[in-house]
């Protein structure tokens, strides 16, 4: 049986392009073995977010080659969309293909054990106008499903290079999400994800047809339990999603909304679509809609231009918004962007104790978060043993509004919905006490009053 070994840098949305790839080897009757040994084609997805990104690229290509020689190496992914001839010049690549056209990877590897002559298959991405299907019937190790919605960025952030590697937005016809969503609840997952390069901006190449839309037509697919967004821009959270995020019983309380800078004229110079004021006021009817929704975000310290005095007053003004967590980036210089051109680069060093300022922030405001729901009872979906360890008698999971709990439980619970009582709060975990499992059969059932994140909602507060 002939073997296929991954290596995969970068987003989730690489991670899901992964897992599509293996897909079709898979259907040729390839079996997947480790990257560290020996196998008959190595696929390495790329990142080009940071010049890092490049390198580490570089790096694993090259590890691959040493691996086995004769082995056909093919690299796809952002970096290969980018910089297809700085791929072509390692000595030992075979094959180079970008963000599109993935579907043909089998064809050309075939080609290329046949006649050993590399292919370059990278094309202008700008004019590609169609969203690539590439179905995942079945993650490994996961019990949340991955469901990507929408390719591609309009945004042209100055610090981003993505819209260049991945391509103008475009969205997955409705129908075909919605099918494929069918096919993963019949799978046995109860969660799904959707996802994208810019999710919230699914629909944007459609008519009379957005997110909002989709999100009711999934609320409707039978068996499905909780819908996700990976990601969404503040400015695309409007009357109608609220609308749908409060009334669907499905709808995780949970957003992601990219903050990226909070301070005005970092905000201008980043080329983001919003001040900060407009954030807040949508931050504020978002809680007001949905009390005790968990907000997170991403923020990029240290860009071009920003004194001591815009990162105070972005933390202090990051501090009143009470974010659930905060993902913390310092900013890297991406070759080929405006912000790589700026002047006033900021110092590392600084840049680092900034990072750690807004950490620590994060940390603080991801426990207070956390301890408003002691003595709460959530659902959650245990995802794997504590720590990937078996025999622990733990497992891990998640709330629908993303607060990670570690309780006593078995394998056995793994992907089934259950109920559990929030004893202690942490960090980047919280420790529970199960009360019952909601698929059936009651493991255990206490005297506990069922209280819920959203007291409006009935499904939450469901016995």
């Amino acid at each position: 049986m002939p073997t296929v070994a991954f290596y995969t840098l970068g987003c989730k949305v690489n991670f899901y392009d992964t897992e599509a790839i293996w897909q079709l080897f898979k259907n040729e009757g390839y079996e997947q073995v480790d990257f560290e040994s020996t196998a008959d084609v190595y696929l390495i997805n790329t990142c080009t977010v940071t010049n890092t990104g490049d390198k580490k690229s570089r790096q694993i290509i090259r590890r691959a080659v040493r691996r086995n020689p004769d082995a056909v190496i093919a690299v796809t992914g952002c970096y290969a969309q980018t910089s297809p001839a700085e791929i072509m010049a390692i000595e030992g690549v075979d094959l180079v293909i970008g963000t599109q056209d993935r579907e043909k990877i089998m064809t050309f590897v075939n080609q290329i054990q046949g006649d050993r002559k590399p292919v370059n298959a990278v094309r202008n991405i700008m004019k590609t106008r169609d969203f690539e299907e590439l179905d995942v019937p079945d993650f490994s190790e996961r019990t949340r499903a991955f469901l990507k919605i929408q390719e591609g960025c309009n945004n042209f952030c100055t610090f981003c290079i993505i819209p260049w590697s991945r391509g103008l937005s475009r969205s997955r016809a409705p129908q075909s999400v919605l099918e494929q969503a069918k096919q993963l609840v019949a799978s046995g997952y109860k969660e799904i994800v959707l996802t994208g390069i810019h999710t919230g901006g699914y629909g944007d190449d459609m008519e009379n047809y957005n997110l909002t839309s989709l999100l009711w037509d999934l609320d409707k697919v039978e068996g499905l339990e909780r819908i996700r967004i990976s990601s969404i821009e503040a400015s695309q959270i409007d009357d109608a999603m609220i609308d749908v995020l409060n009334r669907s019983s499905k709808m995780c309380r949970h957003l992601h909304i990219p903050l990226q800078a909070g301070e005005n004229s970092v905000l201008k110079r980043m080329r983001r679509k919003y001040t900060t004021e407009q954030f807040a006021a949508k931050i504020k009817r978002l809680h007001e809609a949905m009390p005790g929704v968990a907000i997170t975000t991403d923020v990029i310290v240290g860009f071009p231009g920003e004194t001591e005095e815009m990162f105070e007053s972005g933390y202090r003004f990051m501090e009143e918004l009470q974010f659930a967590e905060m993902h913390v980036f310092p900013y890297s210089k991406r070759t080929g962007t405006p912000a790589a051109r700026m002047d006033e680069q900021v110092e590392e060093e600084l840049k680092n104790e900034r990072v750690h300022k807004l950490i620590d922030l994060s940390e603080k405001m991801q426990l207070q978060y956390a301890k408003k729901y002691v003595g709460q009872v959530l659902d959650v979906i245990p995802e794997r043993d504590y720590k990937g360890a078996p025999g622990t008698g733990m497992v891990m999971g998640y709330t629908d509004n993303y607060i990670q709990v570690v309780f006593d439980g078995s394998e056995a619970l793994v992907g089934q919905l259950c109920r559990v009582k929030i004893t202690e709060a942490g960090v980047n975990e919280c420790r529970g006490k199960l009360v019952r499992v909601l698929d059936g059969q009651t493991v255990r059932e206490e005297g506990f009053e069922l209280h819920s994140f959203v007291l409006e909602r009935p499904k939450a507060i469901r016995a």
